[in-house]
């Protein structure tokens, strides 16, 4: 059987976001299934997995915030910013107070260019950088720009370590803020802790405390228990946009690719709108086209469709 949704998976150290992916494969012997933010091996908490039809809707689940809780050492470099990196800099920490450390961290709150971390995967002419840098290669310098919201420290300094929460935008290395403390402190740091706790947006998060291990998913799933709150199926997966209710018409018009108009719904052209049917499955993801007038009608575009249908041209399967 099929299962379209989302599983809330609470990844332990020592494993990729991939072999997550390919272990839920084989737990729930399903094909289509992805991930929507990658977690570095070294790294532990929440991932999102999407299976069946729910891998549809990873563009929209991928760019969500993102809160860390972590732990940064002082006085050691690594080379790939973490703890799993070779030593390339021991430096003297006597002297450090937390003053200097929380104007450091203040230093990278707001949106700005990060330097990427050279053991990352972002793609320079379609090479990894992190294959550059196992090779001896040069790298070159790779930015992006990204937010972060929060970046506090939560512990006073216990041998040479503190430990700090991490709010930030999709696509931020928590590593490199951490390389990028220590060297405003001049002491050089790396990450030697990471967990992820939570994501989406204020009044629509995904917490690591819905999530379940791998372990245990298996575990309930060969026993035919429920999944509680790790499992949510296509129709209860929430999304950062307006929902409207279709009716019988408008339904087979949207399954078929044809526009609907809708009244009193708002929102301006090219907003993203979850279409449901009347008992609350989900229909399709469409786009306002048009605004009618000062009342809120809107003809709304089917983009992703679900039920029957096909895909708009311009907007393919994930």
């Amino acid at each position: 059987m099929t299962l379209d949704g989302l599983l809330l998976v609470d990844k332990e150290s020592g494993c990729t976001s991939h072999d997550v992916v390919q272990m839920v494969r084989r737990i729930f012997k399903q094909k289509r299934v992805g991930h929507c933010g990658t977690l570095d091996p070294d790294a532990t908490g929440l991932l999102l997995v999407t299976l069946g039809q729910a891998t549809r809707l990873t563009r929209f689940l991928i760019q969500a915030r993102k809160v860390y809780e972590g732990t940064i050492t002082f006085g050691l470099e690594t080379d790939t910013y973490d703890a799993s990196g070779r030593p390339v800099a021991e430096r003297e920490t006597a002297g450090l107070e937390v003053t200097a450390i929380d104007a450091a961290m203040a230093r990278f709150t707001g949106t700005f260019e990060q330097r990427l971390p050279a053991y990352s995967a972002h793609k320079i002419q379609g090479v990894k950088l992190y294959e550059m840098a196992r090779r001896g290669e040069e790298i070159p310098v790779a930015n992006k720009v990204v937010t972060v919201d929060e970046f506090a420290r939560l512990s006073d300094l216990v041998a040479n370590q503190i430990d700090f929460r991490l709010t930030c935008s999709s696509g931020t290395y928590a590593r490199s803020l951490a390389h990028d403390v220590g060297a405003a402190v001049a002491t050089g740091a790396h990450l030697s802790k990471l967990r992820r706790t939570r994501i989406g947006k204020p009044g629509l998060w995904f917490d690591v405390e819905q999530a379940l291990t791998l372990a245990e998913a298996n575990r309930r799933h060969a026993a035919g228990s429920e999944l509680g709150e790790a499992w949510l199926p296509l129709a209860r997966i929430p999304l950062p946009f307006t929902t409207a209710t279709l009716d019988p018409l408008q339904e087979r018009r949207a399954v078929n690719g044809q526009t609907v108009i809708l009244g009193a719904l708002g929102g301006a052209a090219g907003e993203w709108v979850r279409m449901v049917d009347r008992i609350g499955d989900l229909i399709a993801i469409g786009s306002v086209v048009e605004a009618l007038g000062s009342s809120g009608t809107a003809v709304l575009q089917p983009r992703i469709v679900f039920k029957g249908g096909a895909d708009m041209v311009g907007f393919s399967r994930i």
